[in-house]
């Protein structure tokens, strides 16, 4: 029986070890925009430090608000390319068991997408909270304010990043 058929390779990380990180990423997540929701009207800021501010934003696009102006559309499609992208990811996950950073990388990115995805179901938009204000940034953000977000899309972040990394370092282990 091959690797794939088994879904785990002798010393690679269980399936479940990396469906779990994903899902402390929506616990996390849910539980964070849950208090967000409680304490904070929408548009509320609350300064932490000089350049970090907690907030309440609605974003019913993508990163960035990309489409976020659009007639509705867009909860159901990136709801469905989240789950599509999810299922994918397990997928994949299952045929490559022992590329742990690969599996770390790709999990974060499902974490933070299905916890974009409950935002969507039950809400219609996202809610994020996390605000970083910093001059370098005026000429690009209004007031030097980068876009608010929020858990899930800096487990998104964070596992592209860290997928970026898998590759140099595959590409390097080829040579």
């Amino acid at each position: 029986m091959n690797v794939a058929a088994r879904g785990k390779a002798p010393g690679s990380p269980s399936l479940w070890l990396w469906l779990g990180l994903a899902a402390i990423v929506i616990l996390a997540d849910q539980v964070t925009k849950t208090l967000i929701v409680g304490w904070f009207q929408l548009g509320d800021a609350r300064p932490v430090t000089s350049f970090f501010n907690l907030v309440r934003a609605h974003n019913p696009g993508a990163a960035f608000s990309f489409l976020a102006d659009a007639s509705g559309w867009q909860r159901w499609f990136f709801t469905g390319l989240g789950l599509v992208v999810s299922g994918f990811i397990v997928w994949m996950i299952r045929n490559h068991p022992t590329e742990k950073l690969f599996c770390f990388s790709v999990s974060m990115i499902m974490g933070g997408a299905l916890g974009n995805v409950v935002d969507r179901l039950i809400h219609g938009y996202v809610v994020d909270f996390l605000q970083f204000r910093f001059r370098v940034l005026e000429p690009l953000f209004t007031g030097g304010y980068f876009p608010s977000f929020n858990i899930a899309d800096s487990a998104i972040t964070l596992g592209a990043m860290c997928l970026i990394l898998d590759e140099i370092l595959r590409v390097r282990r080829g040579r």
